[in-house]
């Protein structure tokens, strides 16, 4: 599957780059250049990398966050109450 369209990288080659020892999304750009032109692939490099989860992972989580009932122990305190 590609990560980065761009410049045709995939994710076979992003799990070789970090065999070879890189270890963040700059140094993955460096070795290939992905996540250098449009920038839509990095928030998948750094899931690859373990730092973070992909897109979808993400909204999901945030849409449960948002879920708590305002006044429950888990809800945040509004603005004005603090």
């Amino acid at each position: 599957m590609f990560v980065c369209s761009c410049f045709g990288i995939t994710e076979q080659q992003v799990h070789d780059h970090v065999a070879a020892g890189a270890g963040t999304p700059r140094e993955i750009a460096a070795r290939c250049k992905a996540g250098t032109d449009c920038g839509s692939c990095v928030r998948r490099i750094q899931g690859l990398l373990g730092r973070g989860a992909p897109c979808g992972r993400r909204v999901a989580a945030s849409a449960a966050a948002e879920a708590v009932p305002v006044g429950s122990p888990a809800a945040p305190l509004p603005a004005h109450a603090a």
